[in-house]
């Protein structure tokens, strides 16, 4: 009489895809996050000694004192800045928009940008300065 065989199955779970796919989001966001916090170095006006806070996370812009603009350390034409500001826009439809004016940058160049971004339809807009001692 023949013996019946069972089939024995090793289910396991492979957990190296899902390794692989962590790794790779933390790499991007490793590379991603410091371009939209930190930016190049500016010379803030002072603005009194207490800091508004919020729960909003904020896209930077800056405007150097030689009214060129940036997002993060990305030099970019006023147009375009608009253009990605609209475009995070899509993604969170709170997006507030901070503005960091140099000292030296011309009033006209920061009211630029401002004014471009009102247009396109931003009311959350502020400017950064940095506290008195």
């Amino acid at each position: 009489m023949p013996r019946k065989r069972r089939f024995v199955s090793d289910a396991m779970i492979t957990l190296t895809p899902m390794i692989d796919v962590m790794t790779v989001l933390l790499a991007v966001f490793m590379v991603t996050t410091p371009m939209m916090t930190n930016g190049i170095d500016l010379d803030l006006p002072n603005a009194g000694t207490t800091v508004l806070t919020g729960t909003d996370h904020a896209m930077q812009i800056s405007v150097d004192s030689a009214g060129r603009y940036y997002i993060g350390t990305l030099m970019l034409p006023v147009d375009e800045v608009v253009t990605r500001a609209v475009a995070m826009r899509g993604e969170n439809p709170n997006l507030t928009i901070v503005i960091n004016g140099d000292t030296h940058a011309d009033y006209g160049a920061v009211m630029n940008v401002m004014g471009k971004l009102k247009t396109a339809g931003f009311q959350k807009i502020g400017l950064r300065t940095k506290l008195e001692n």
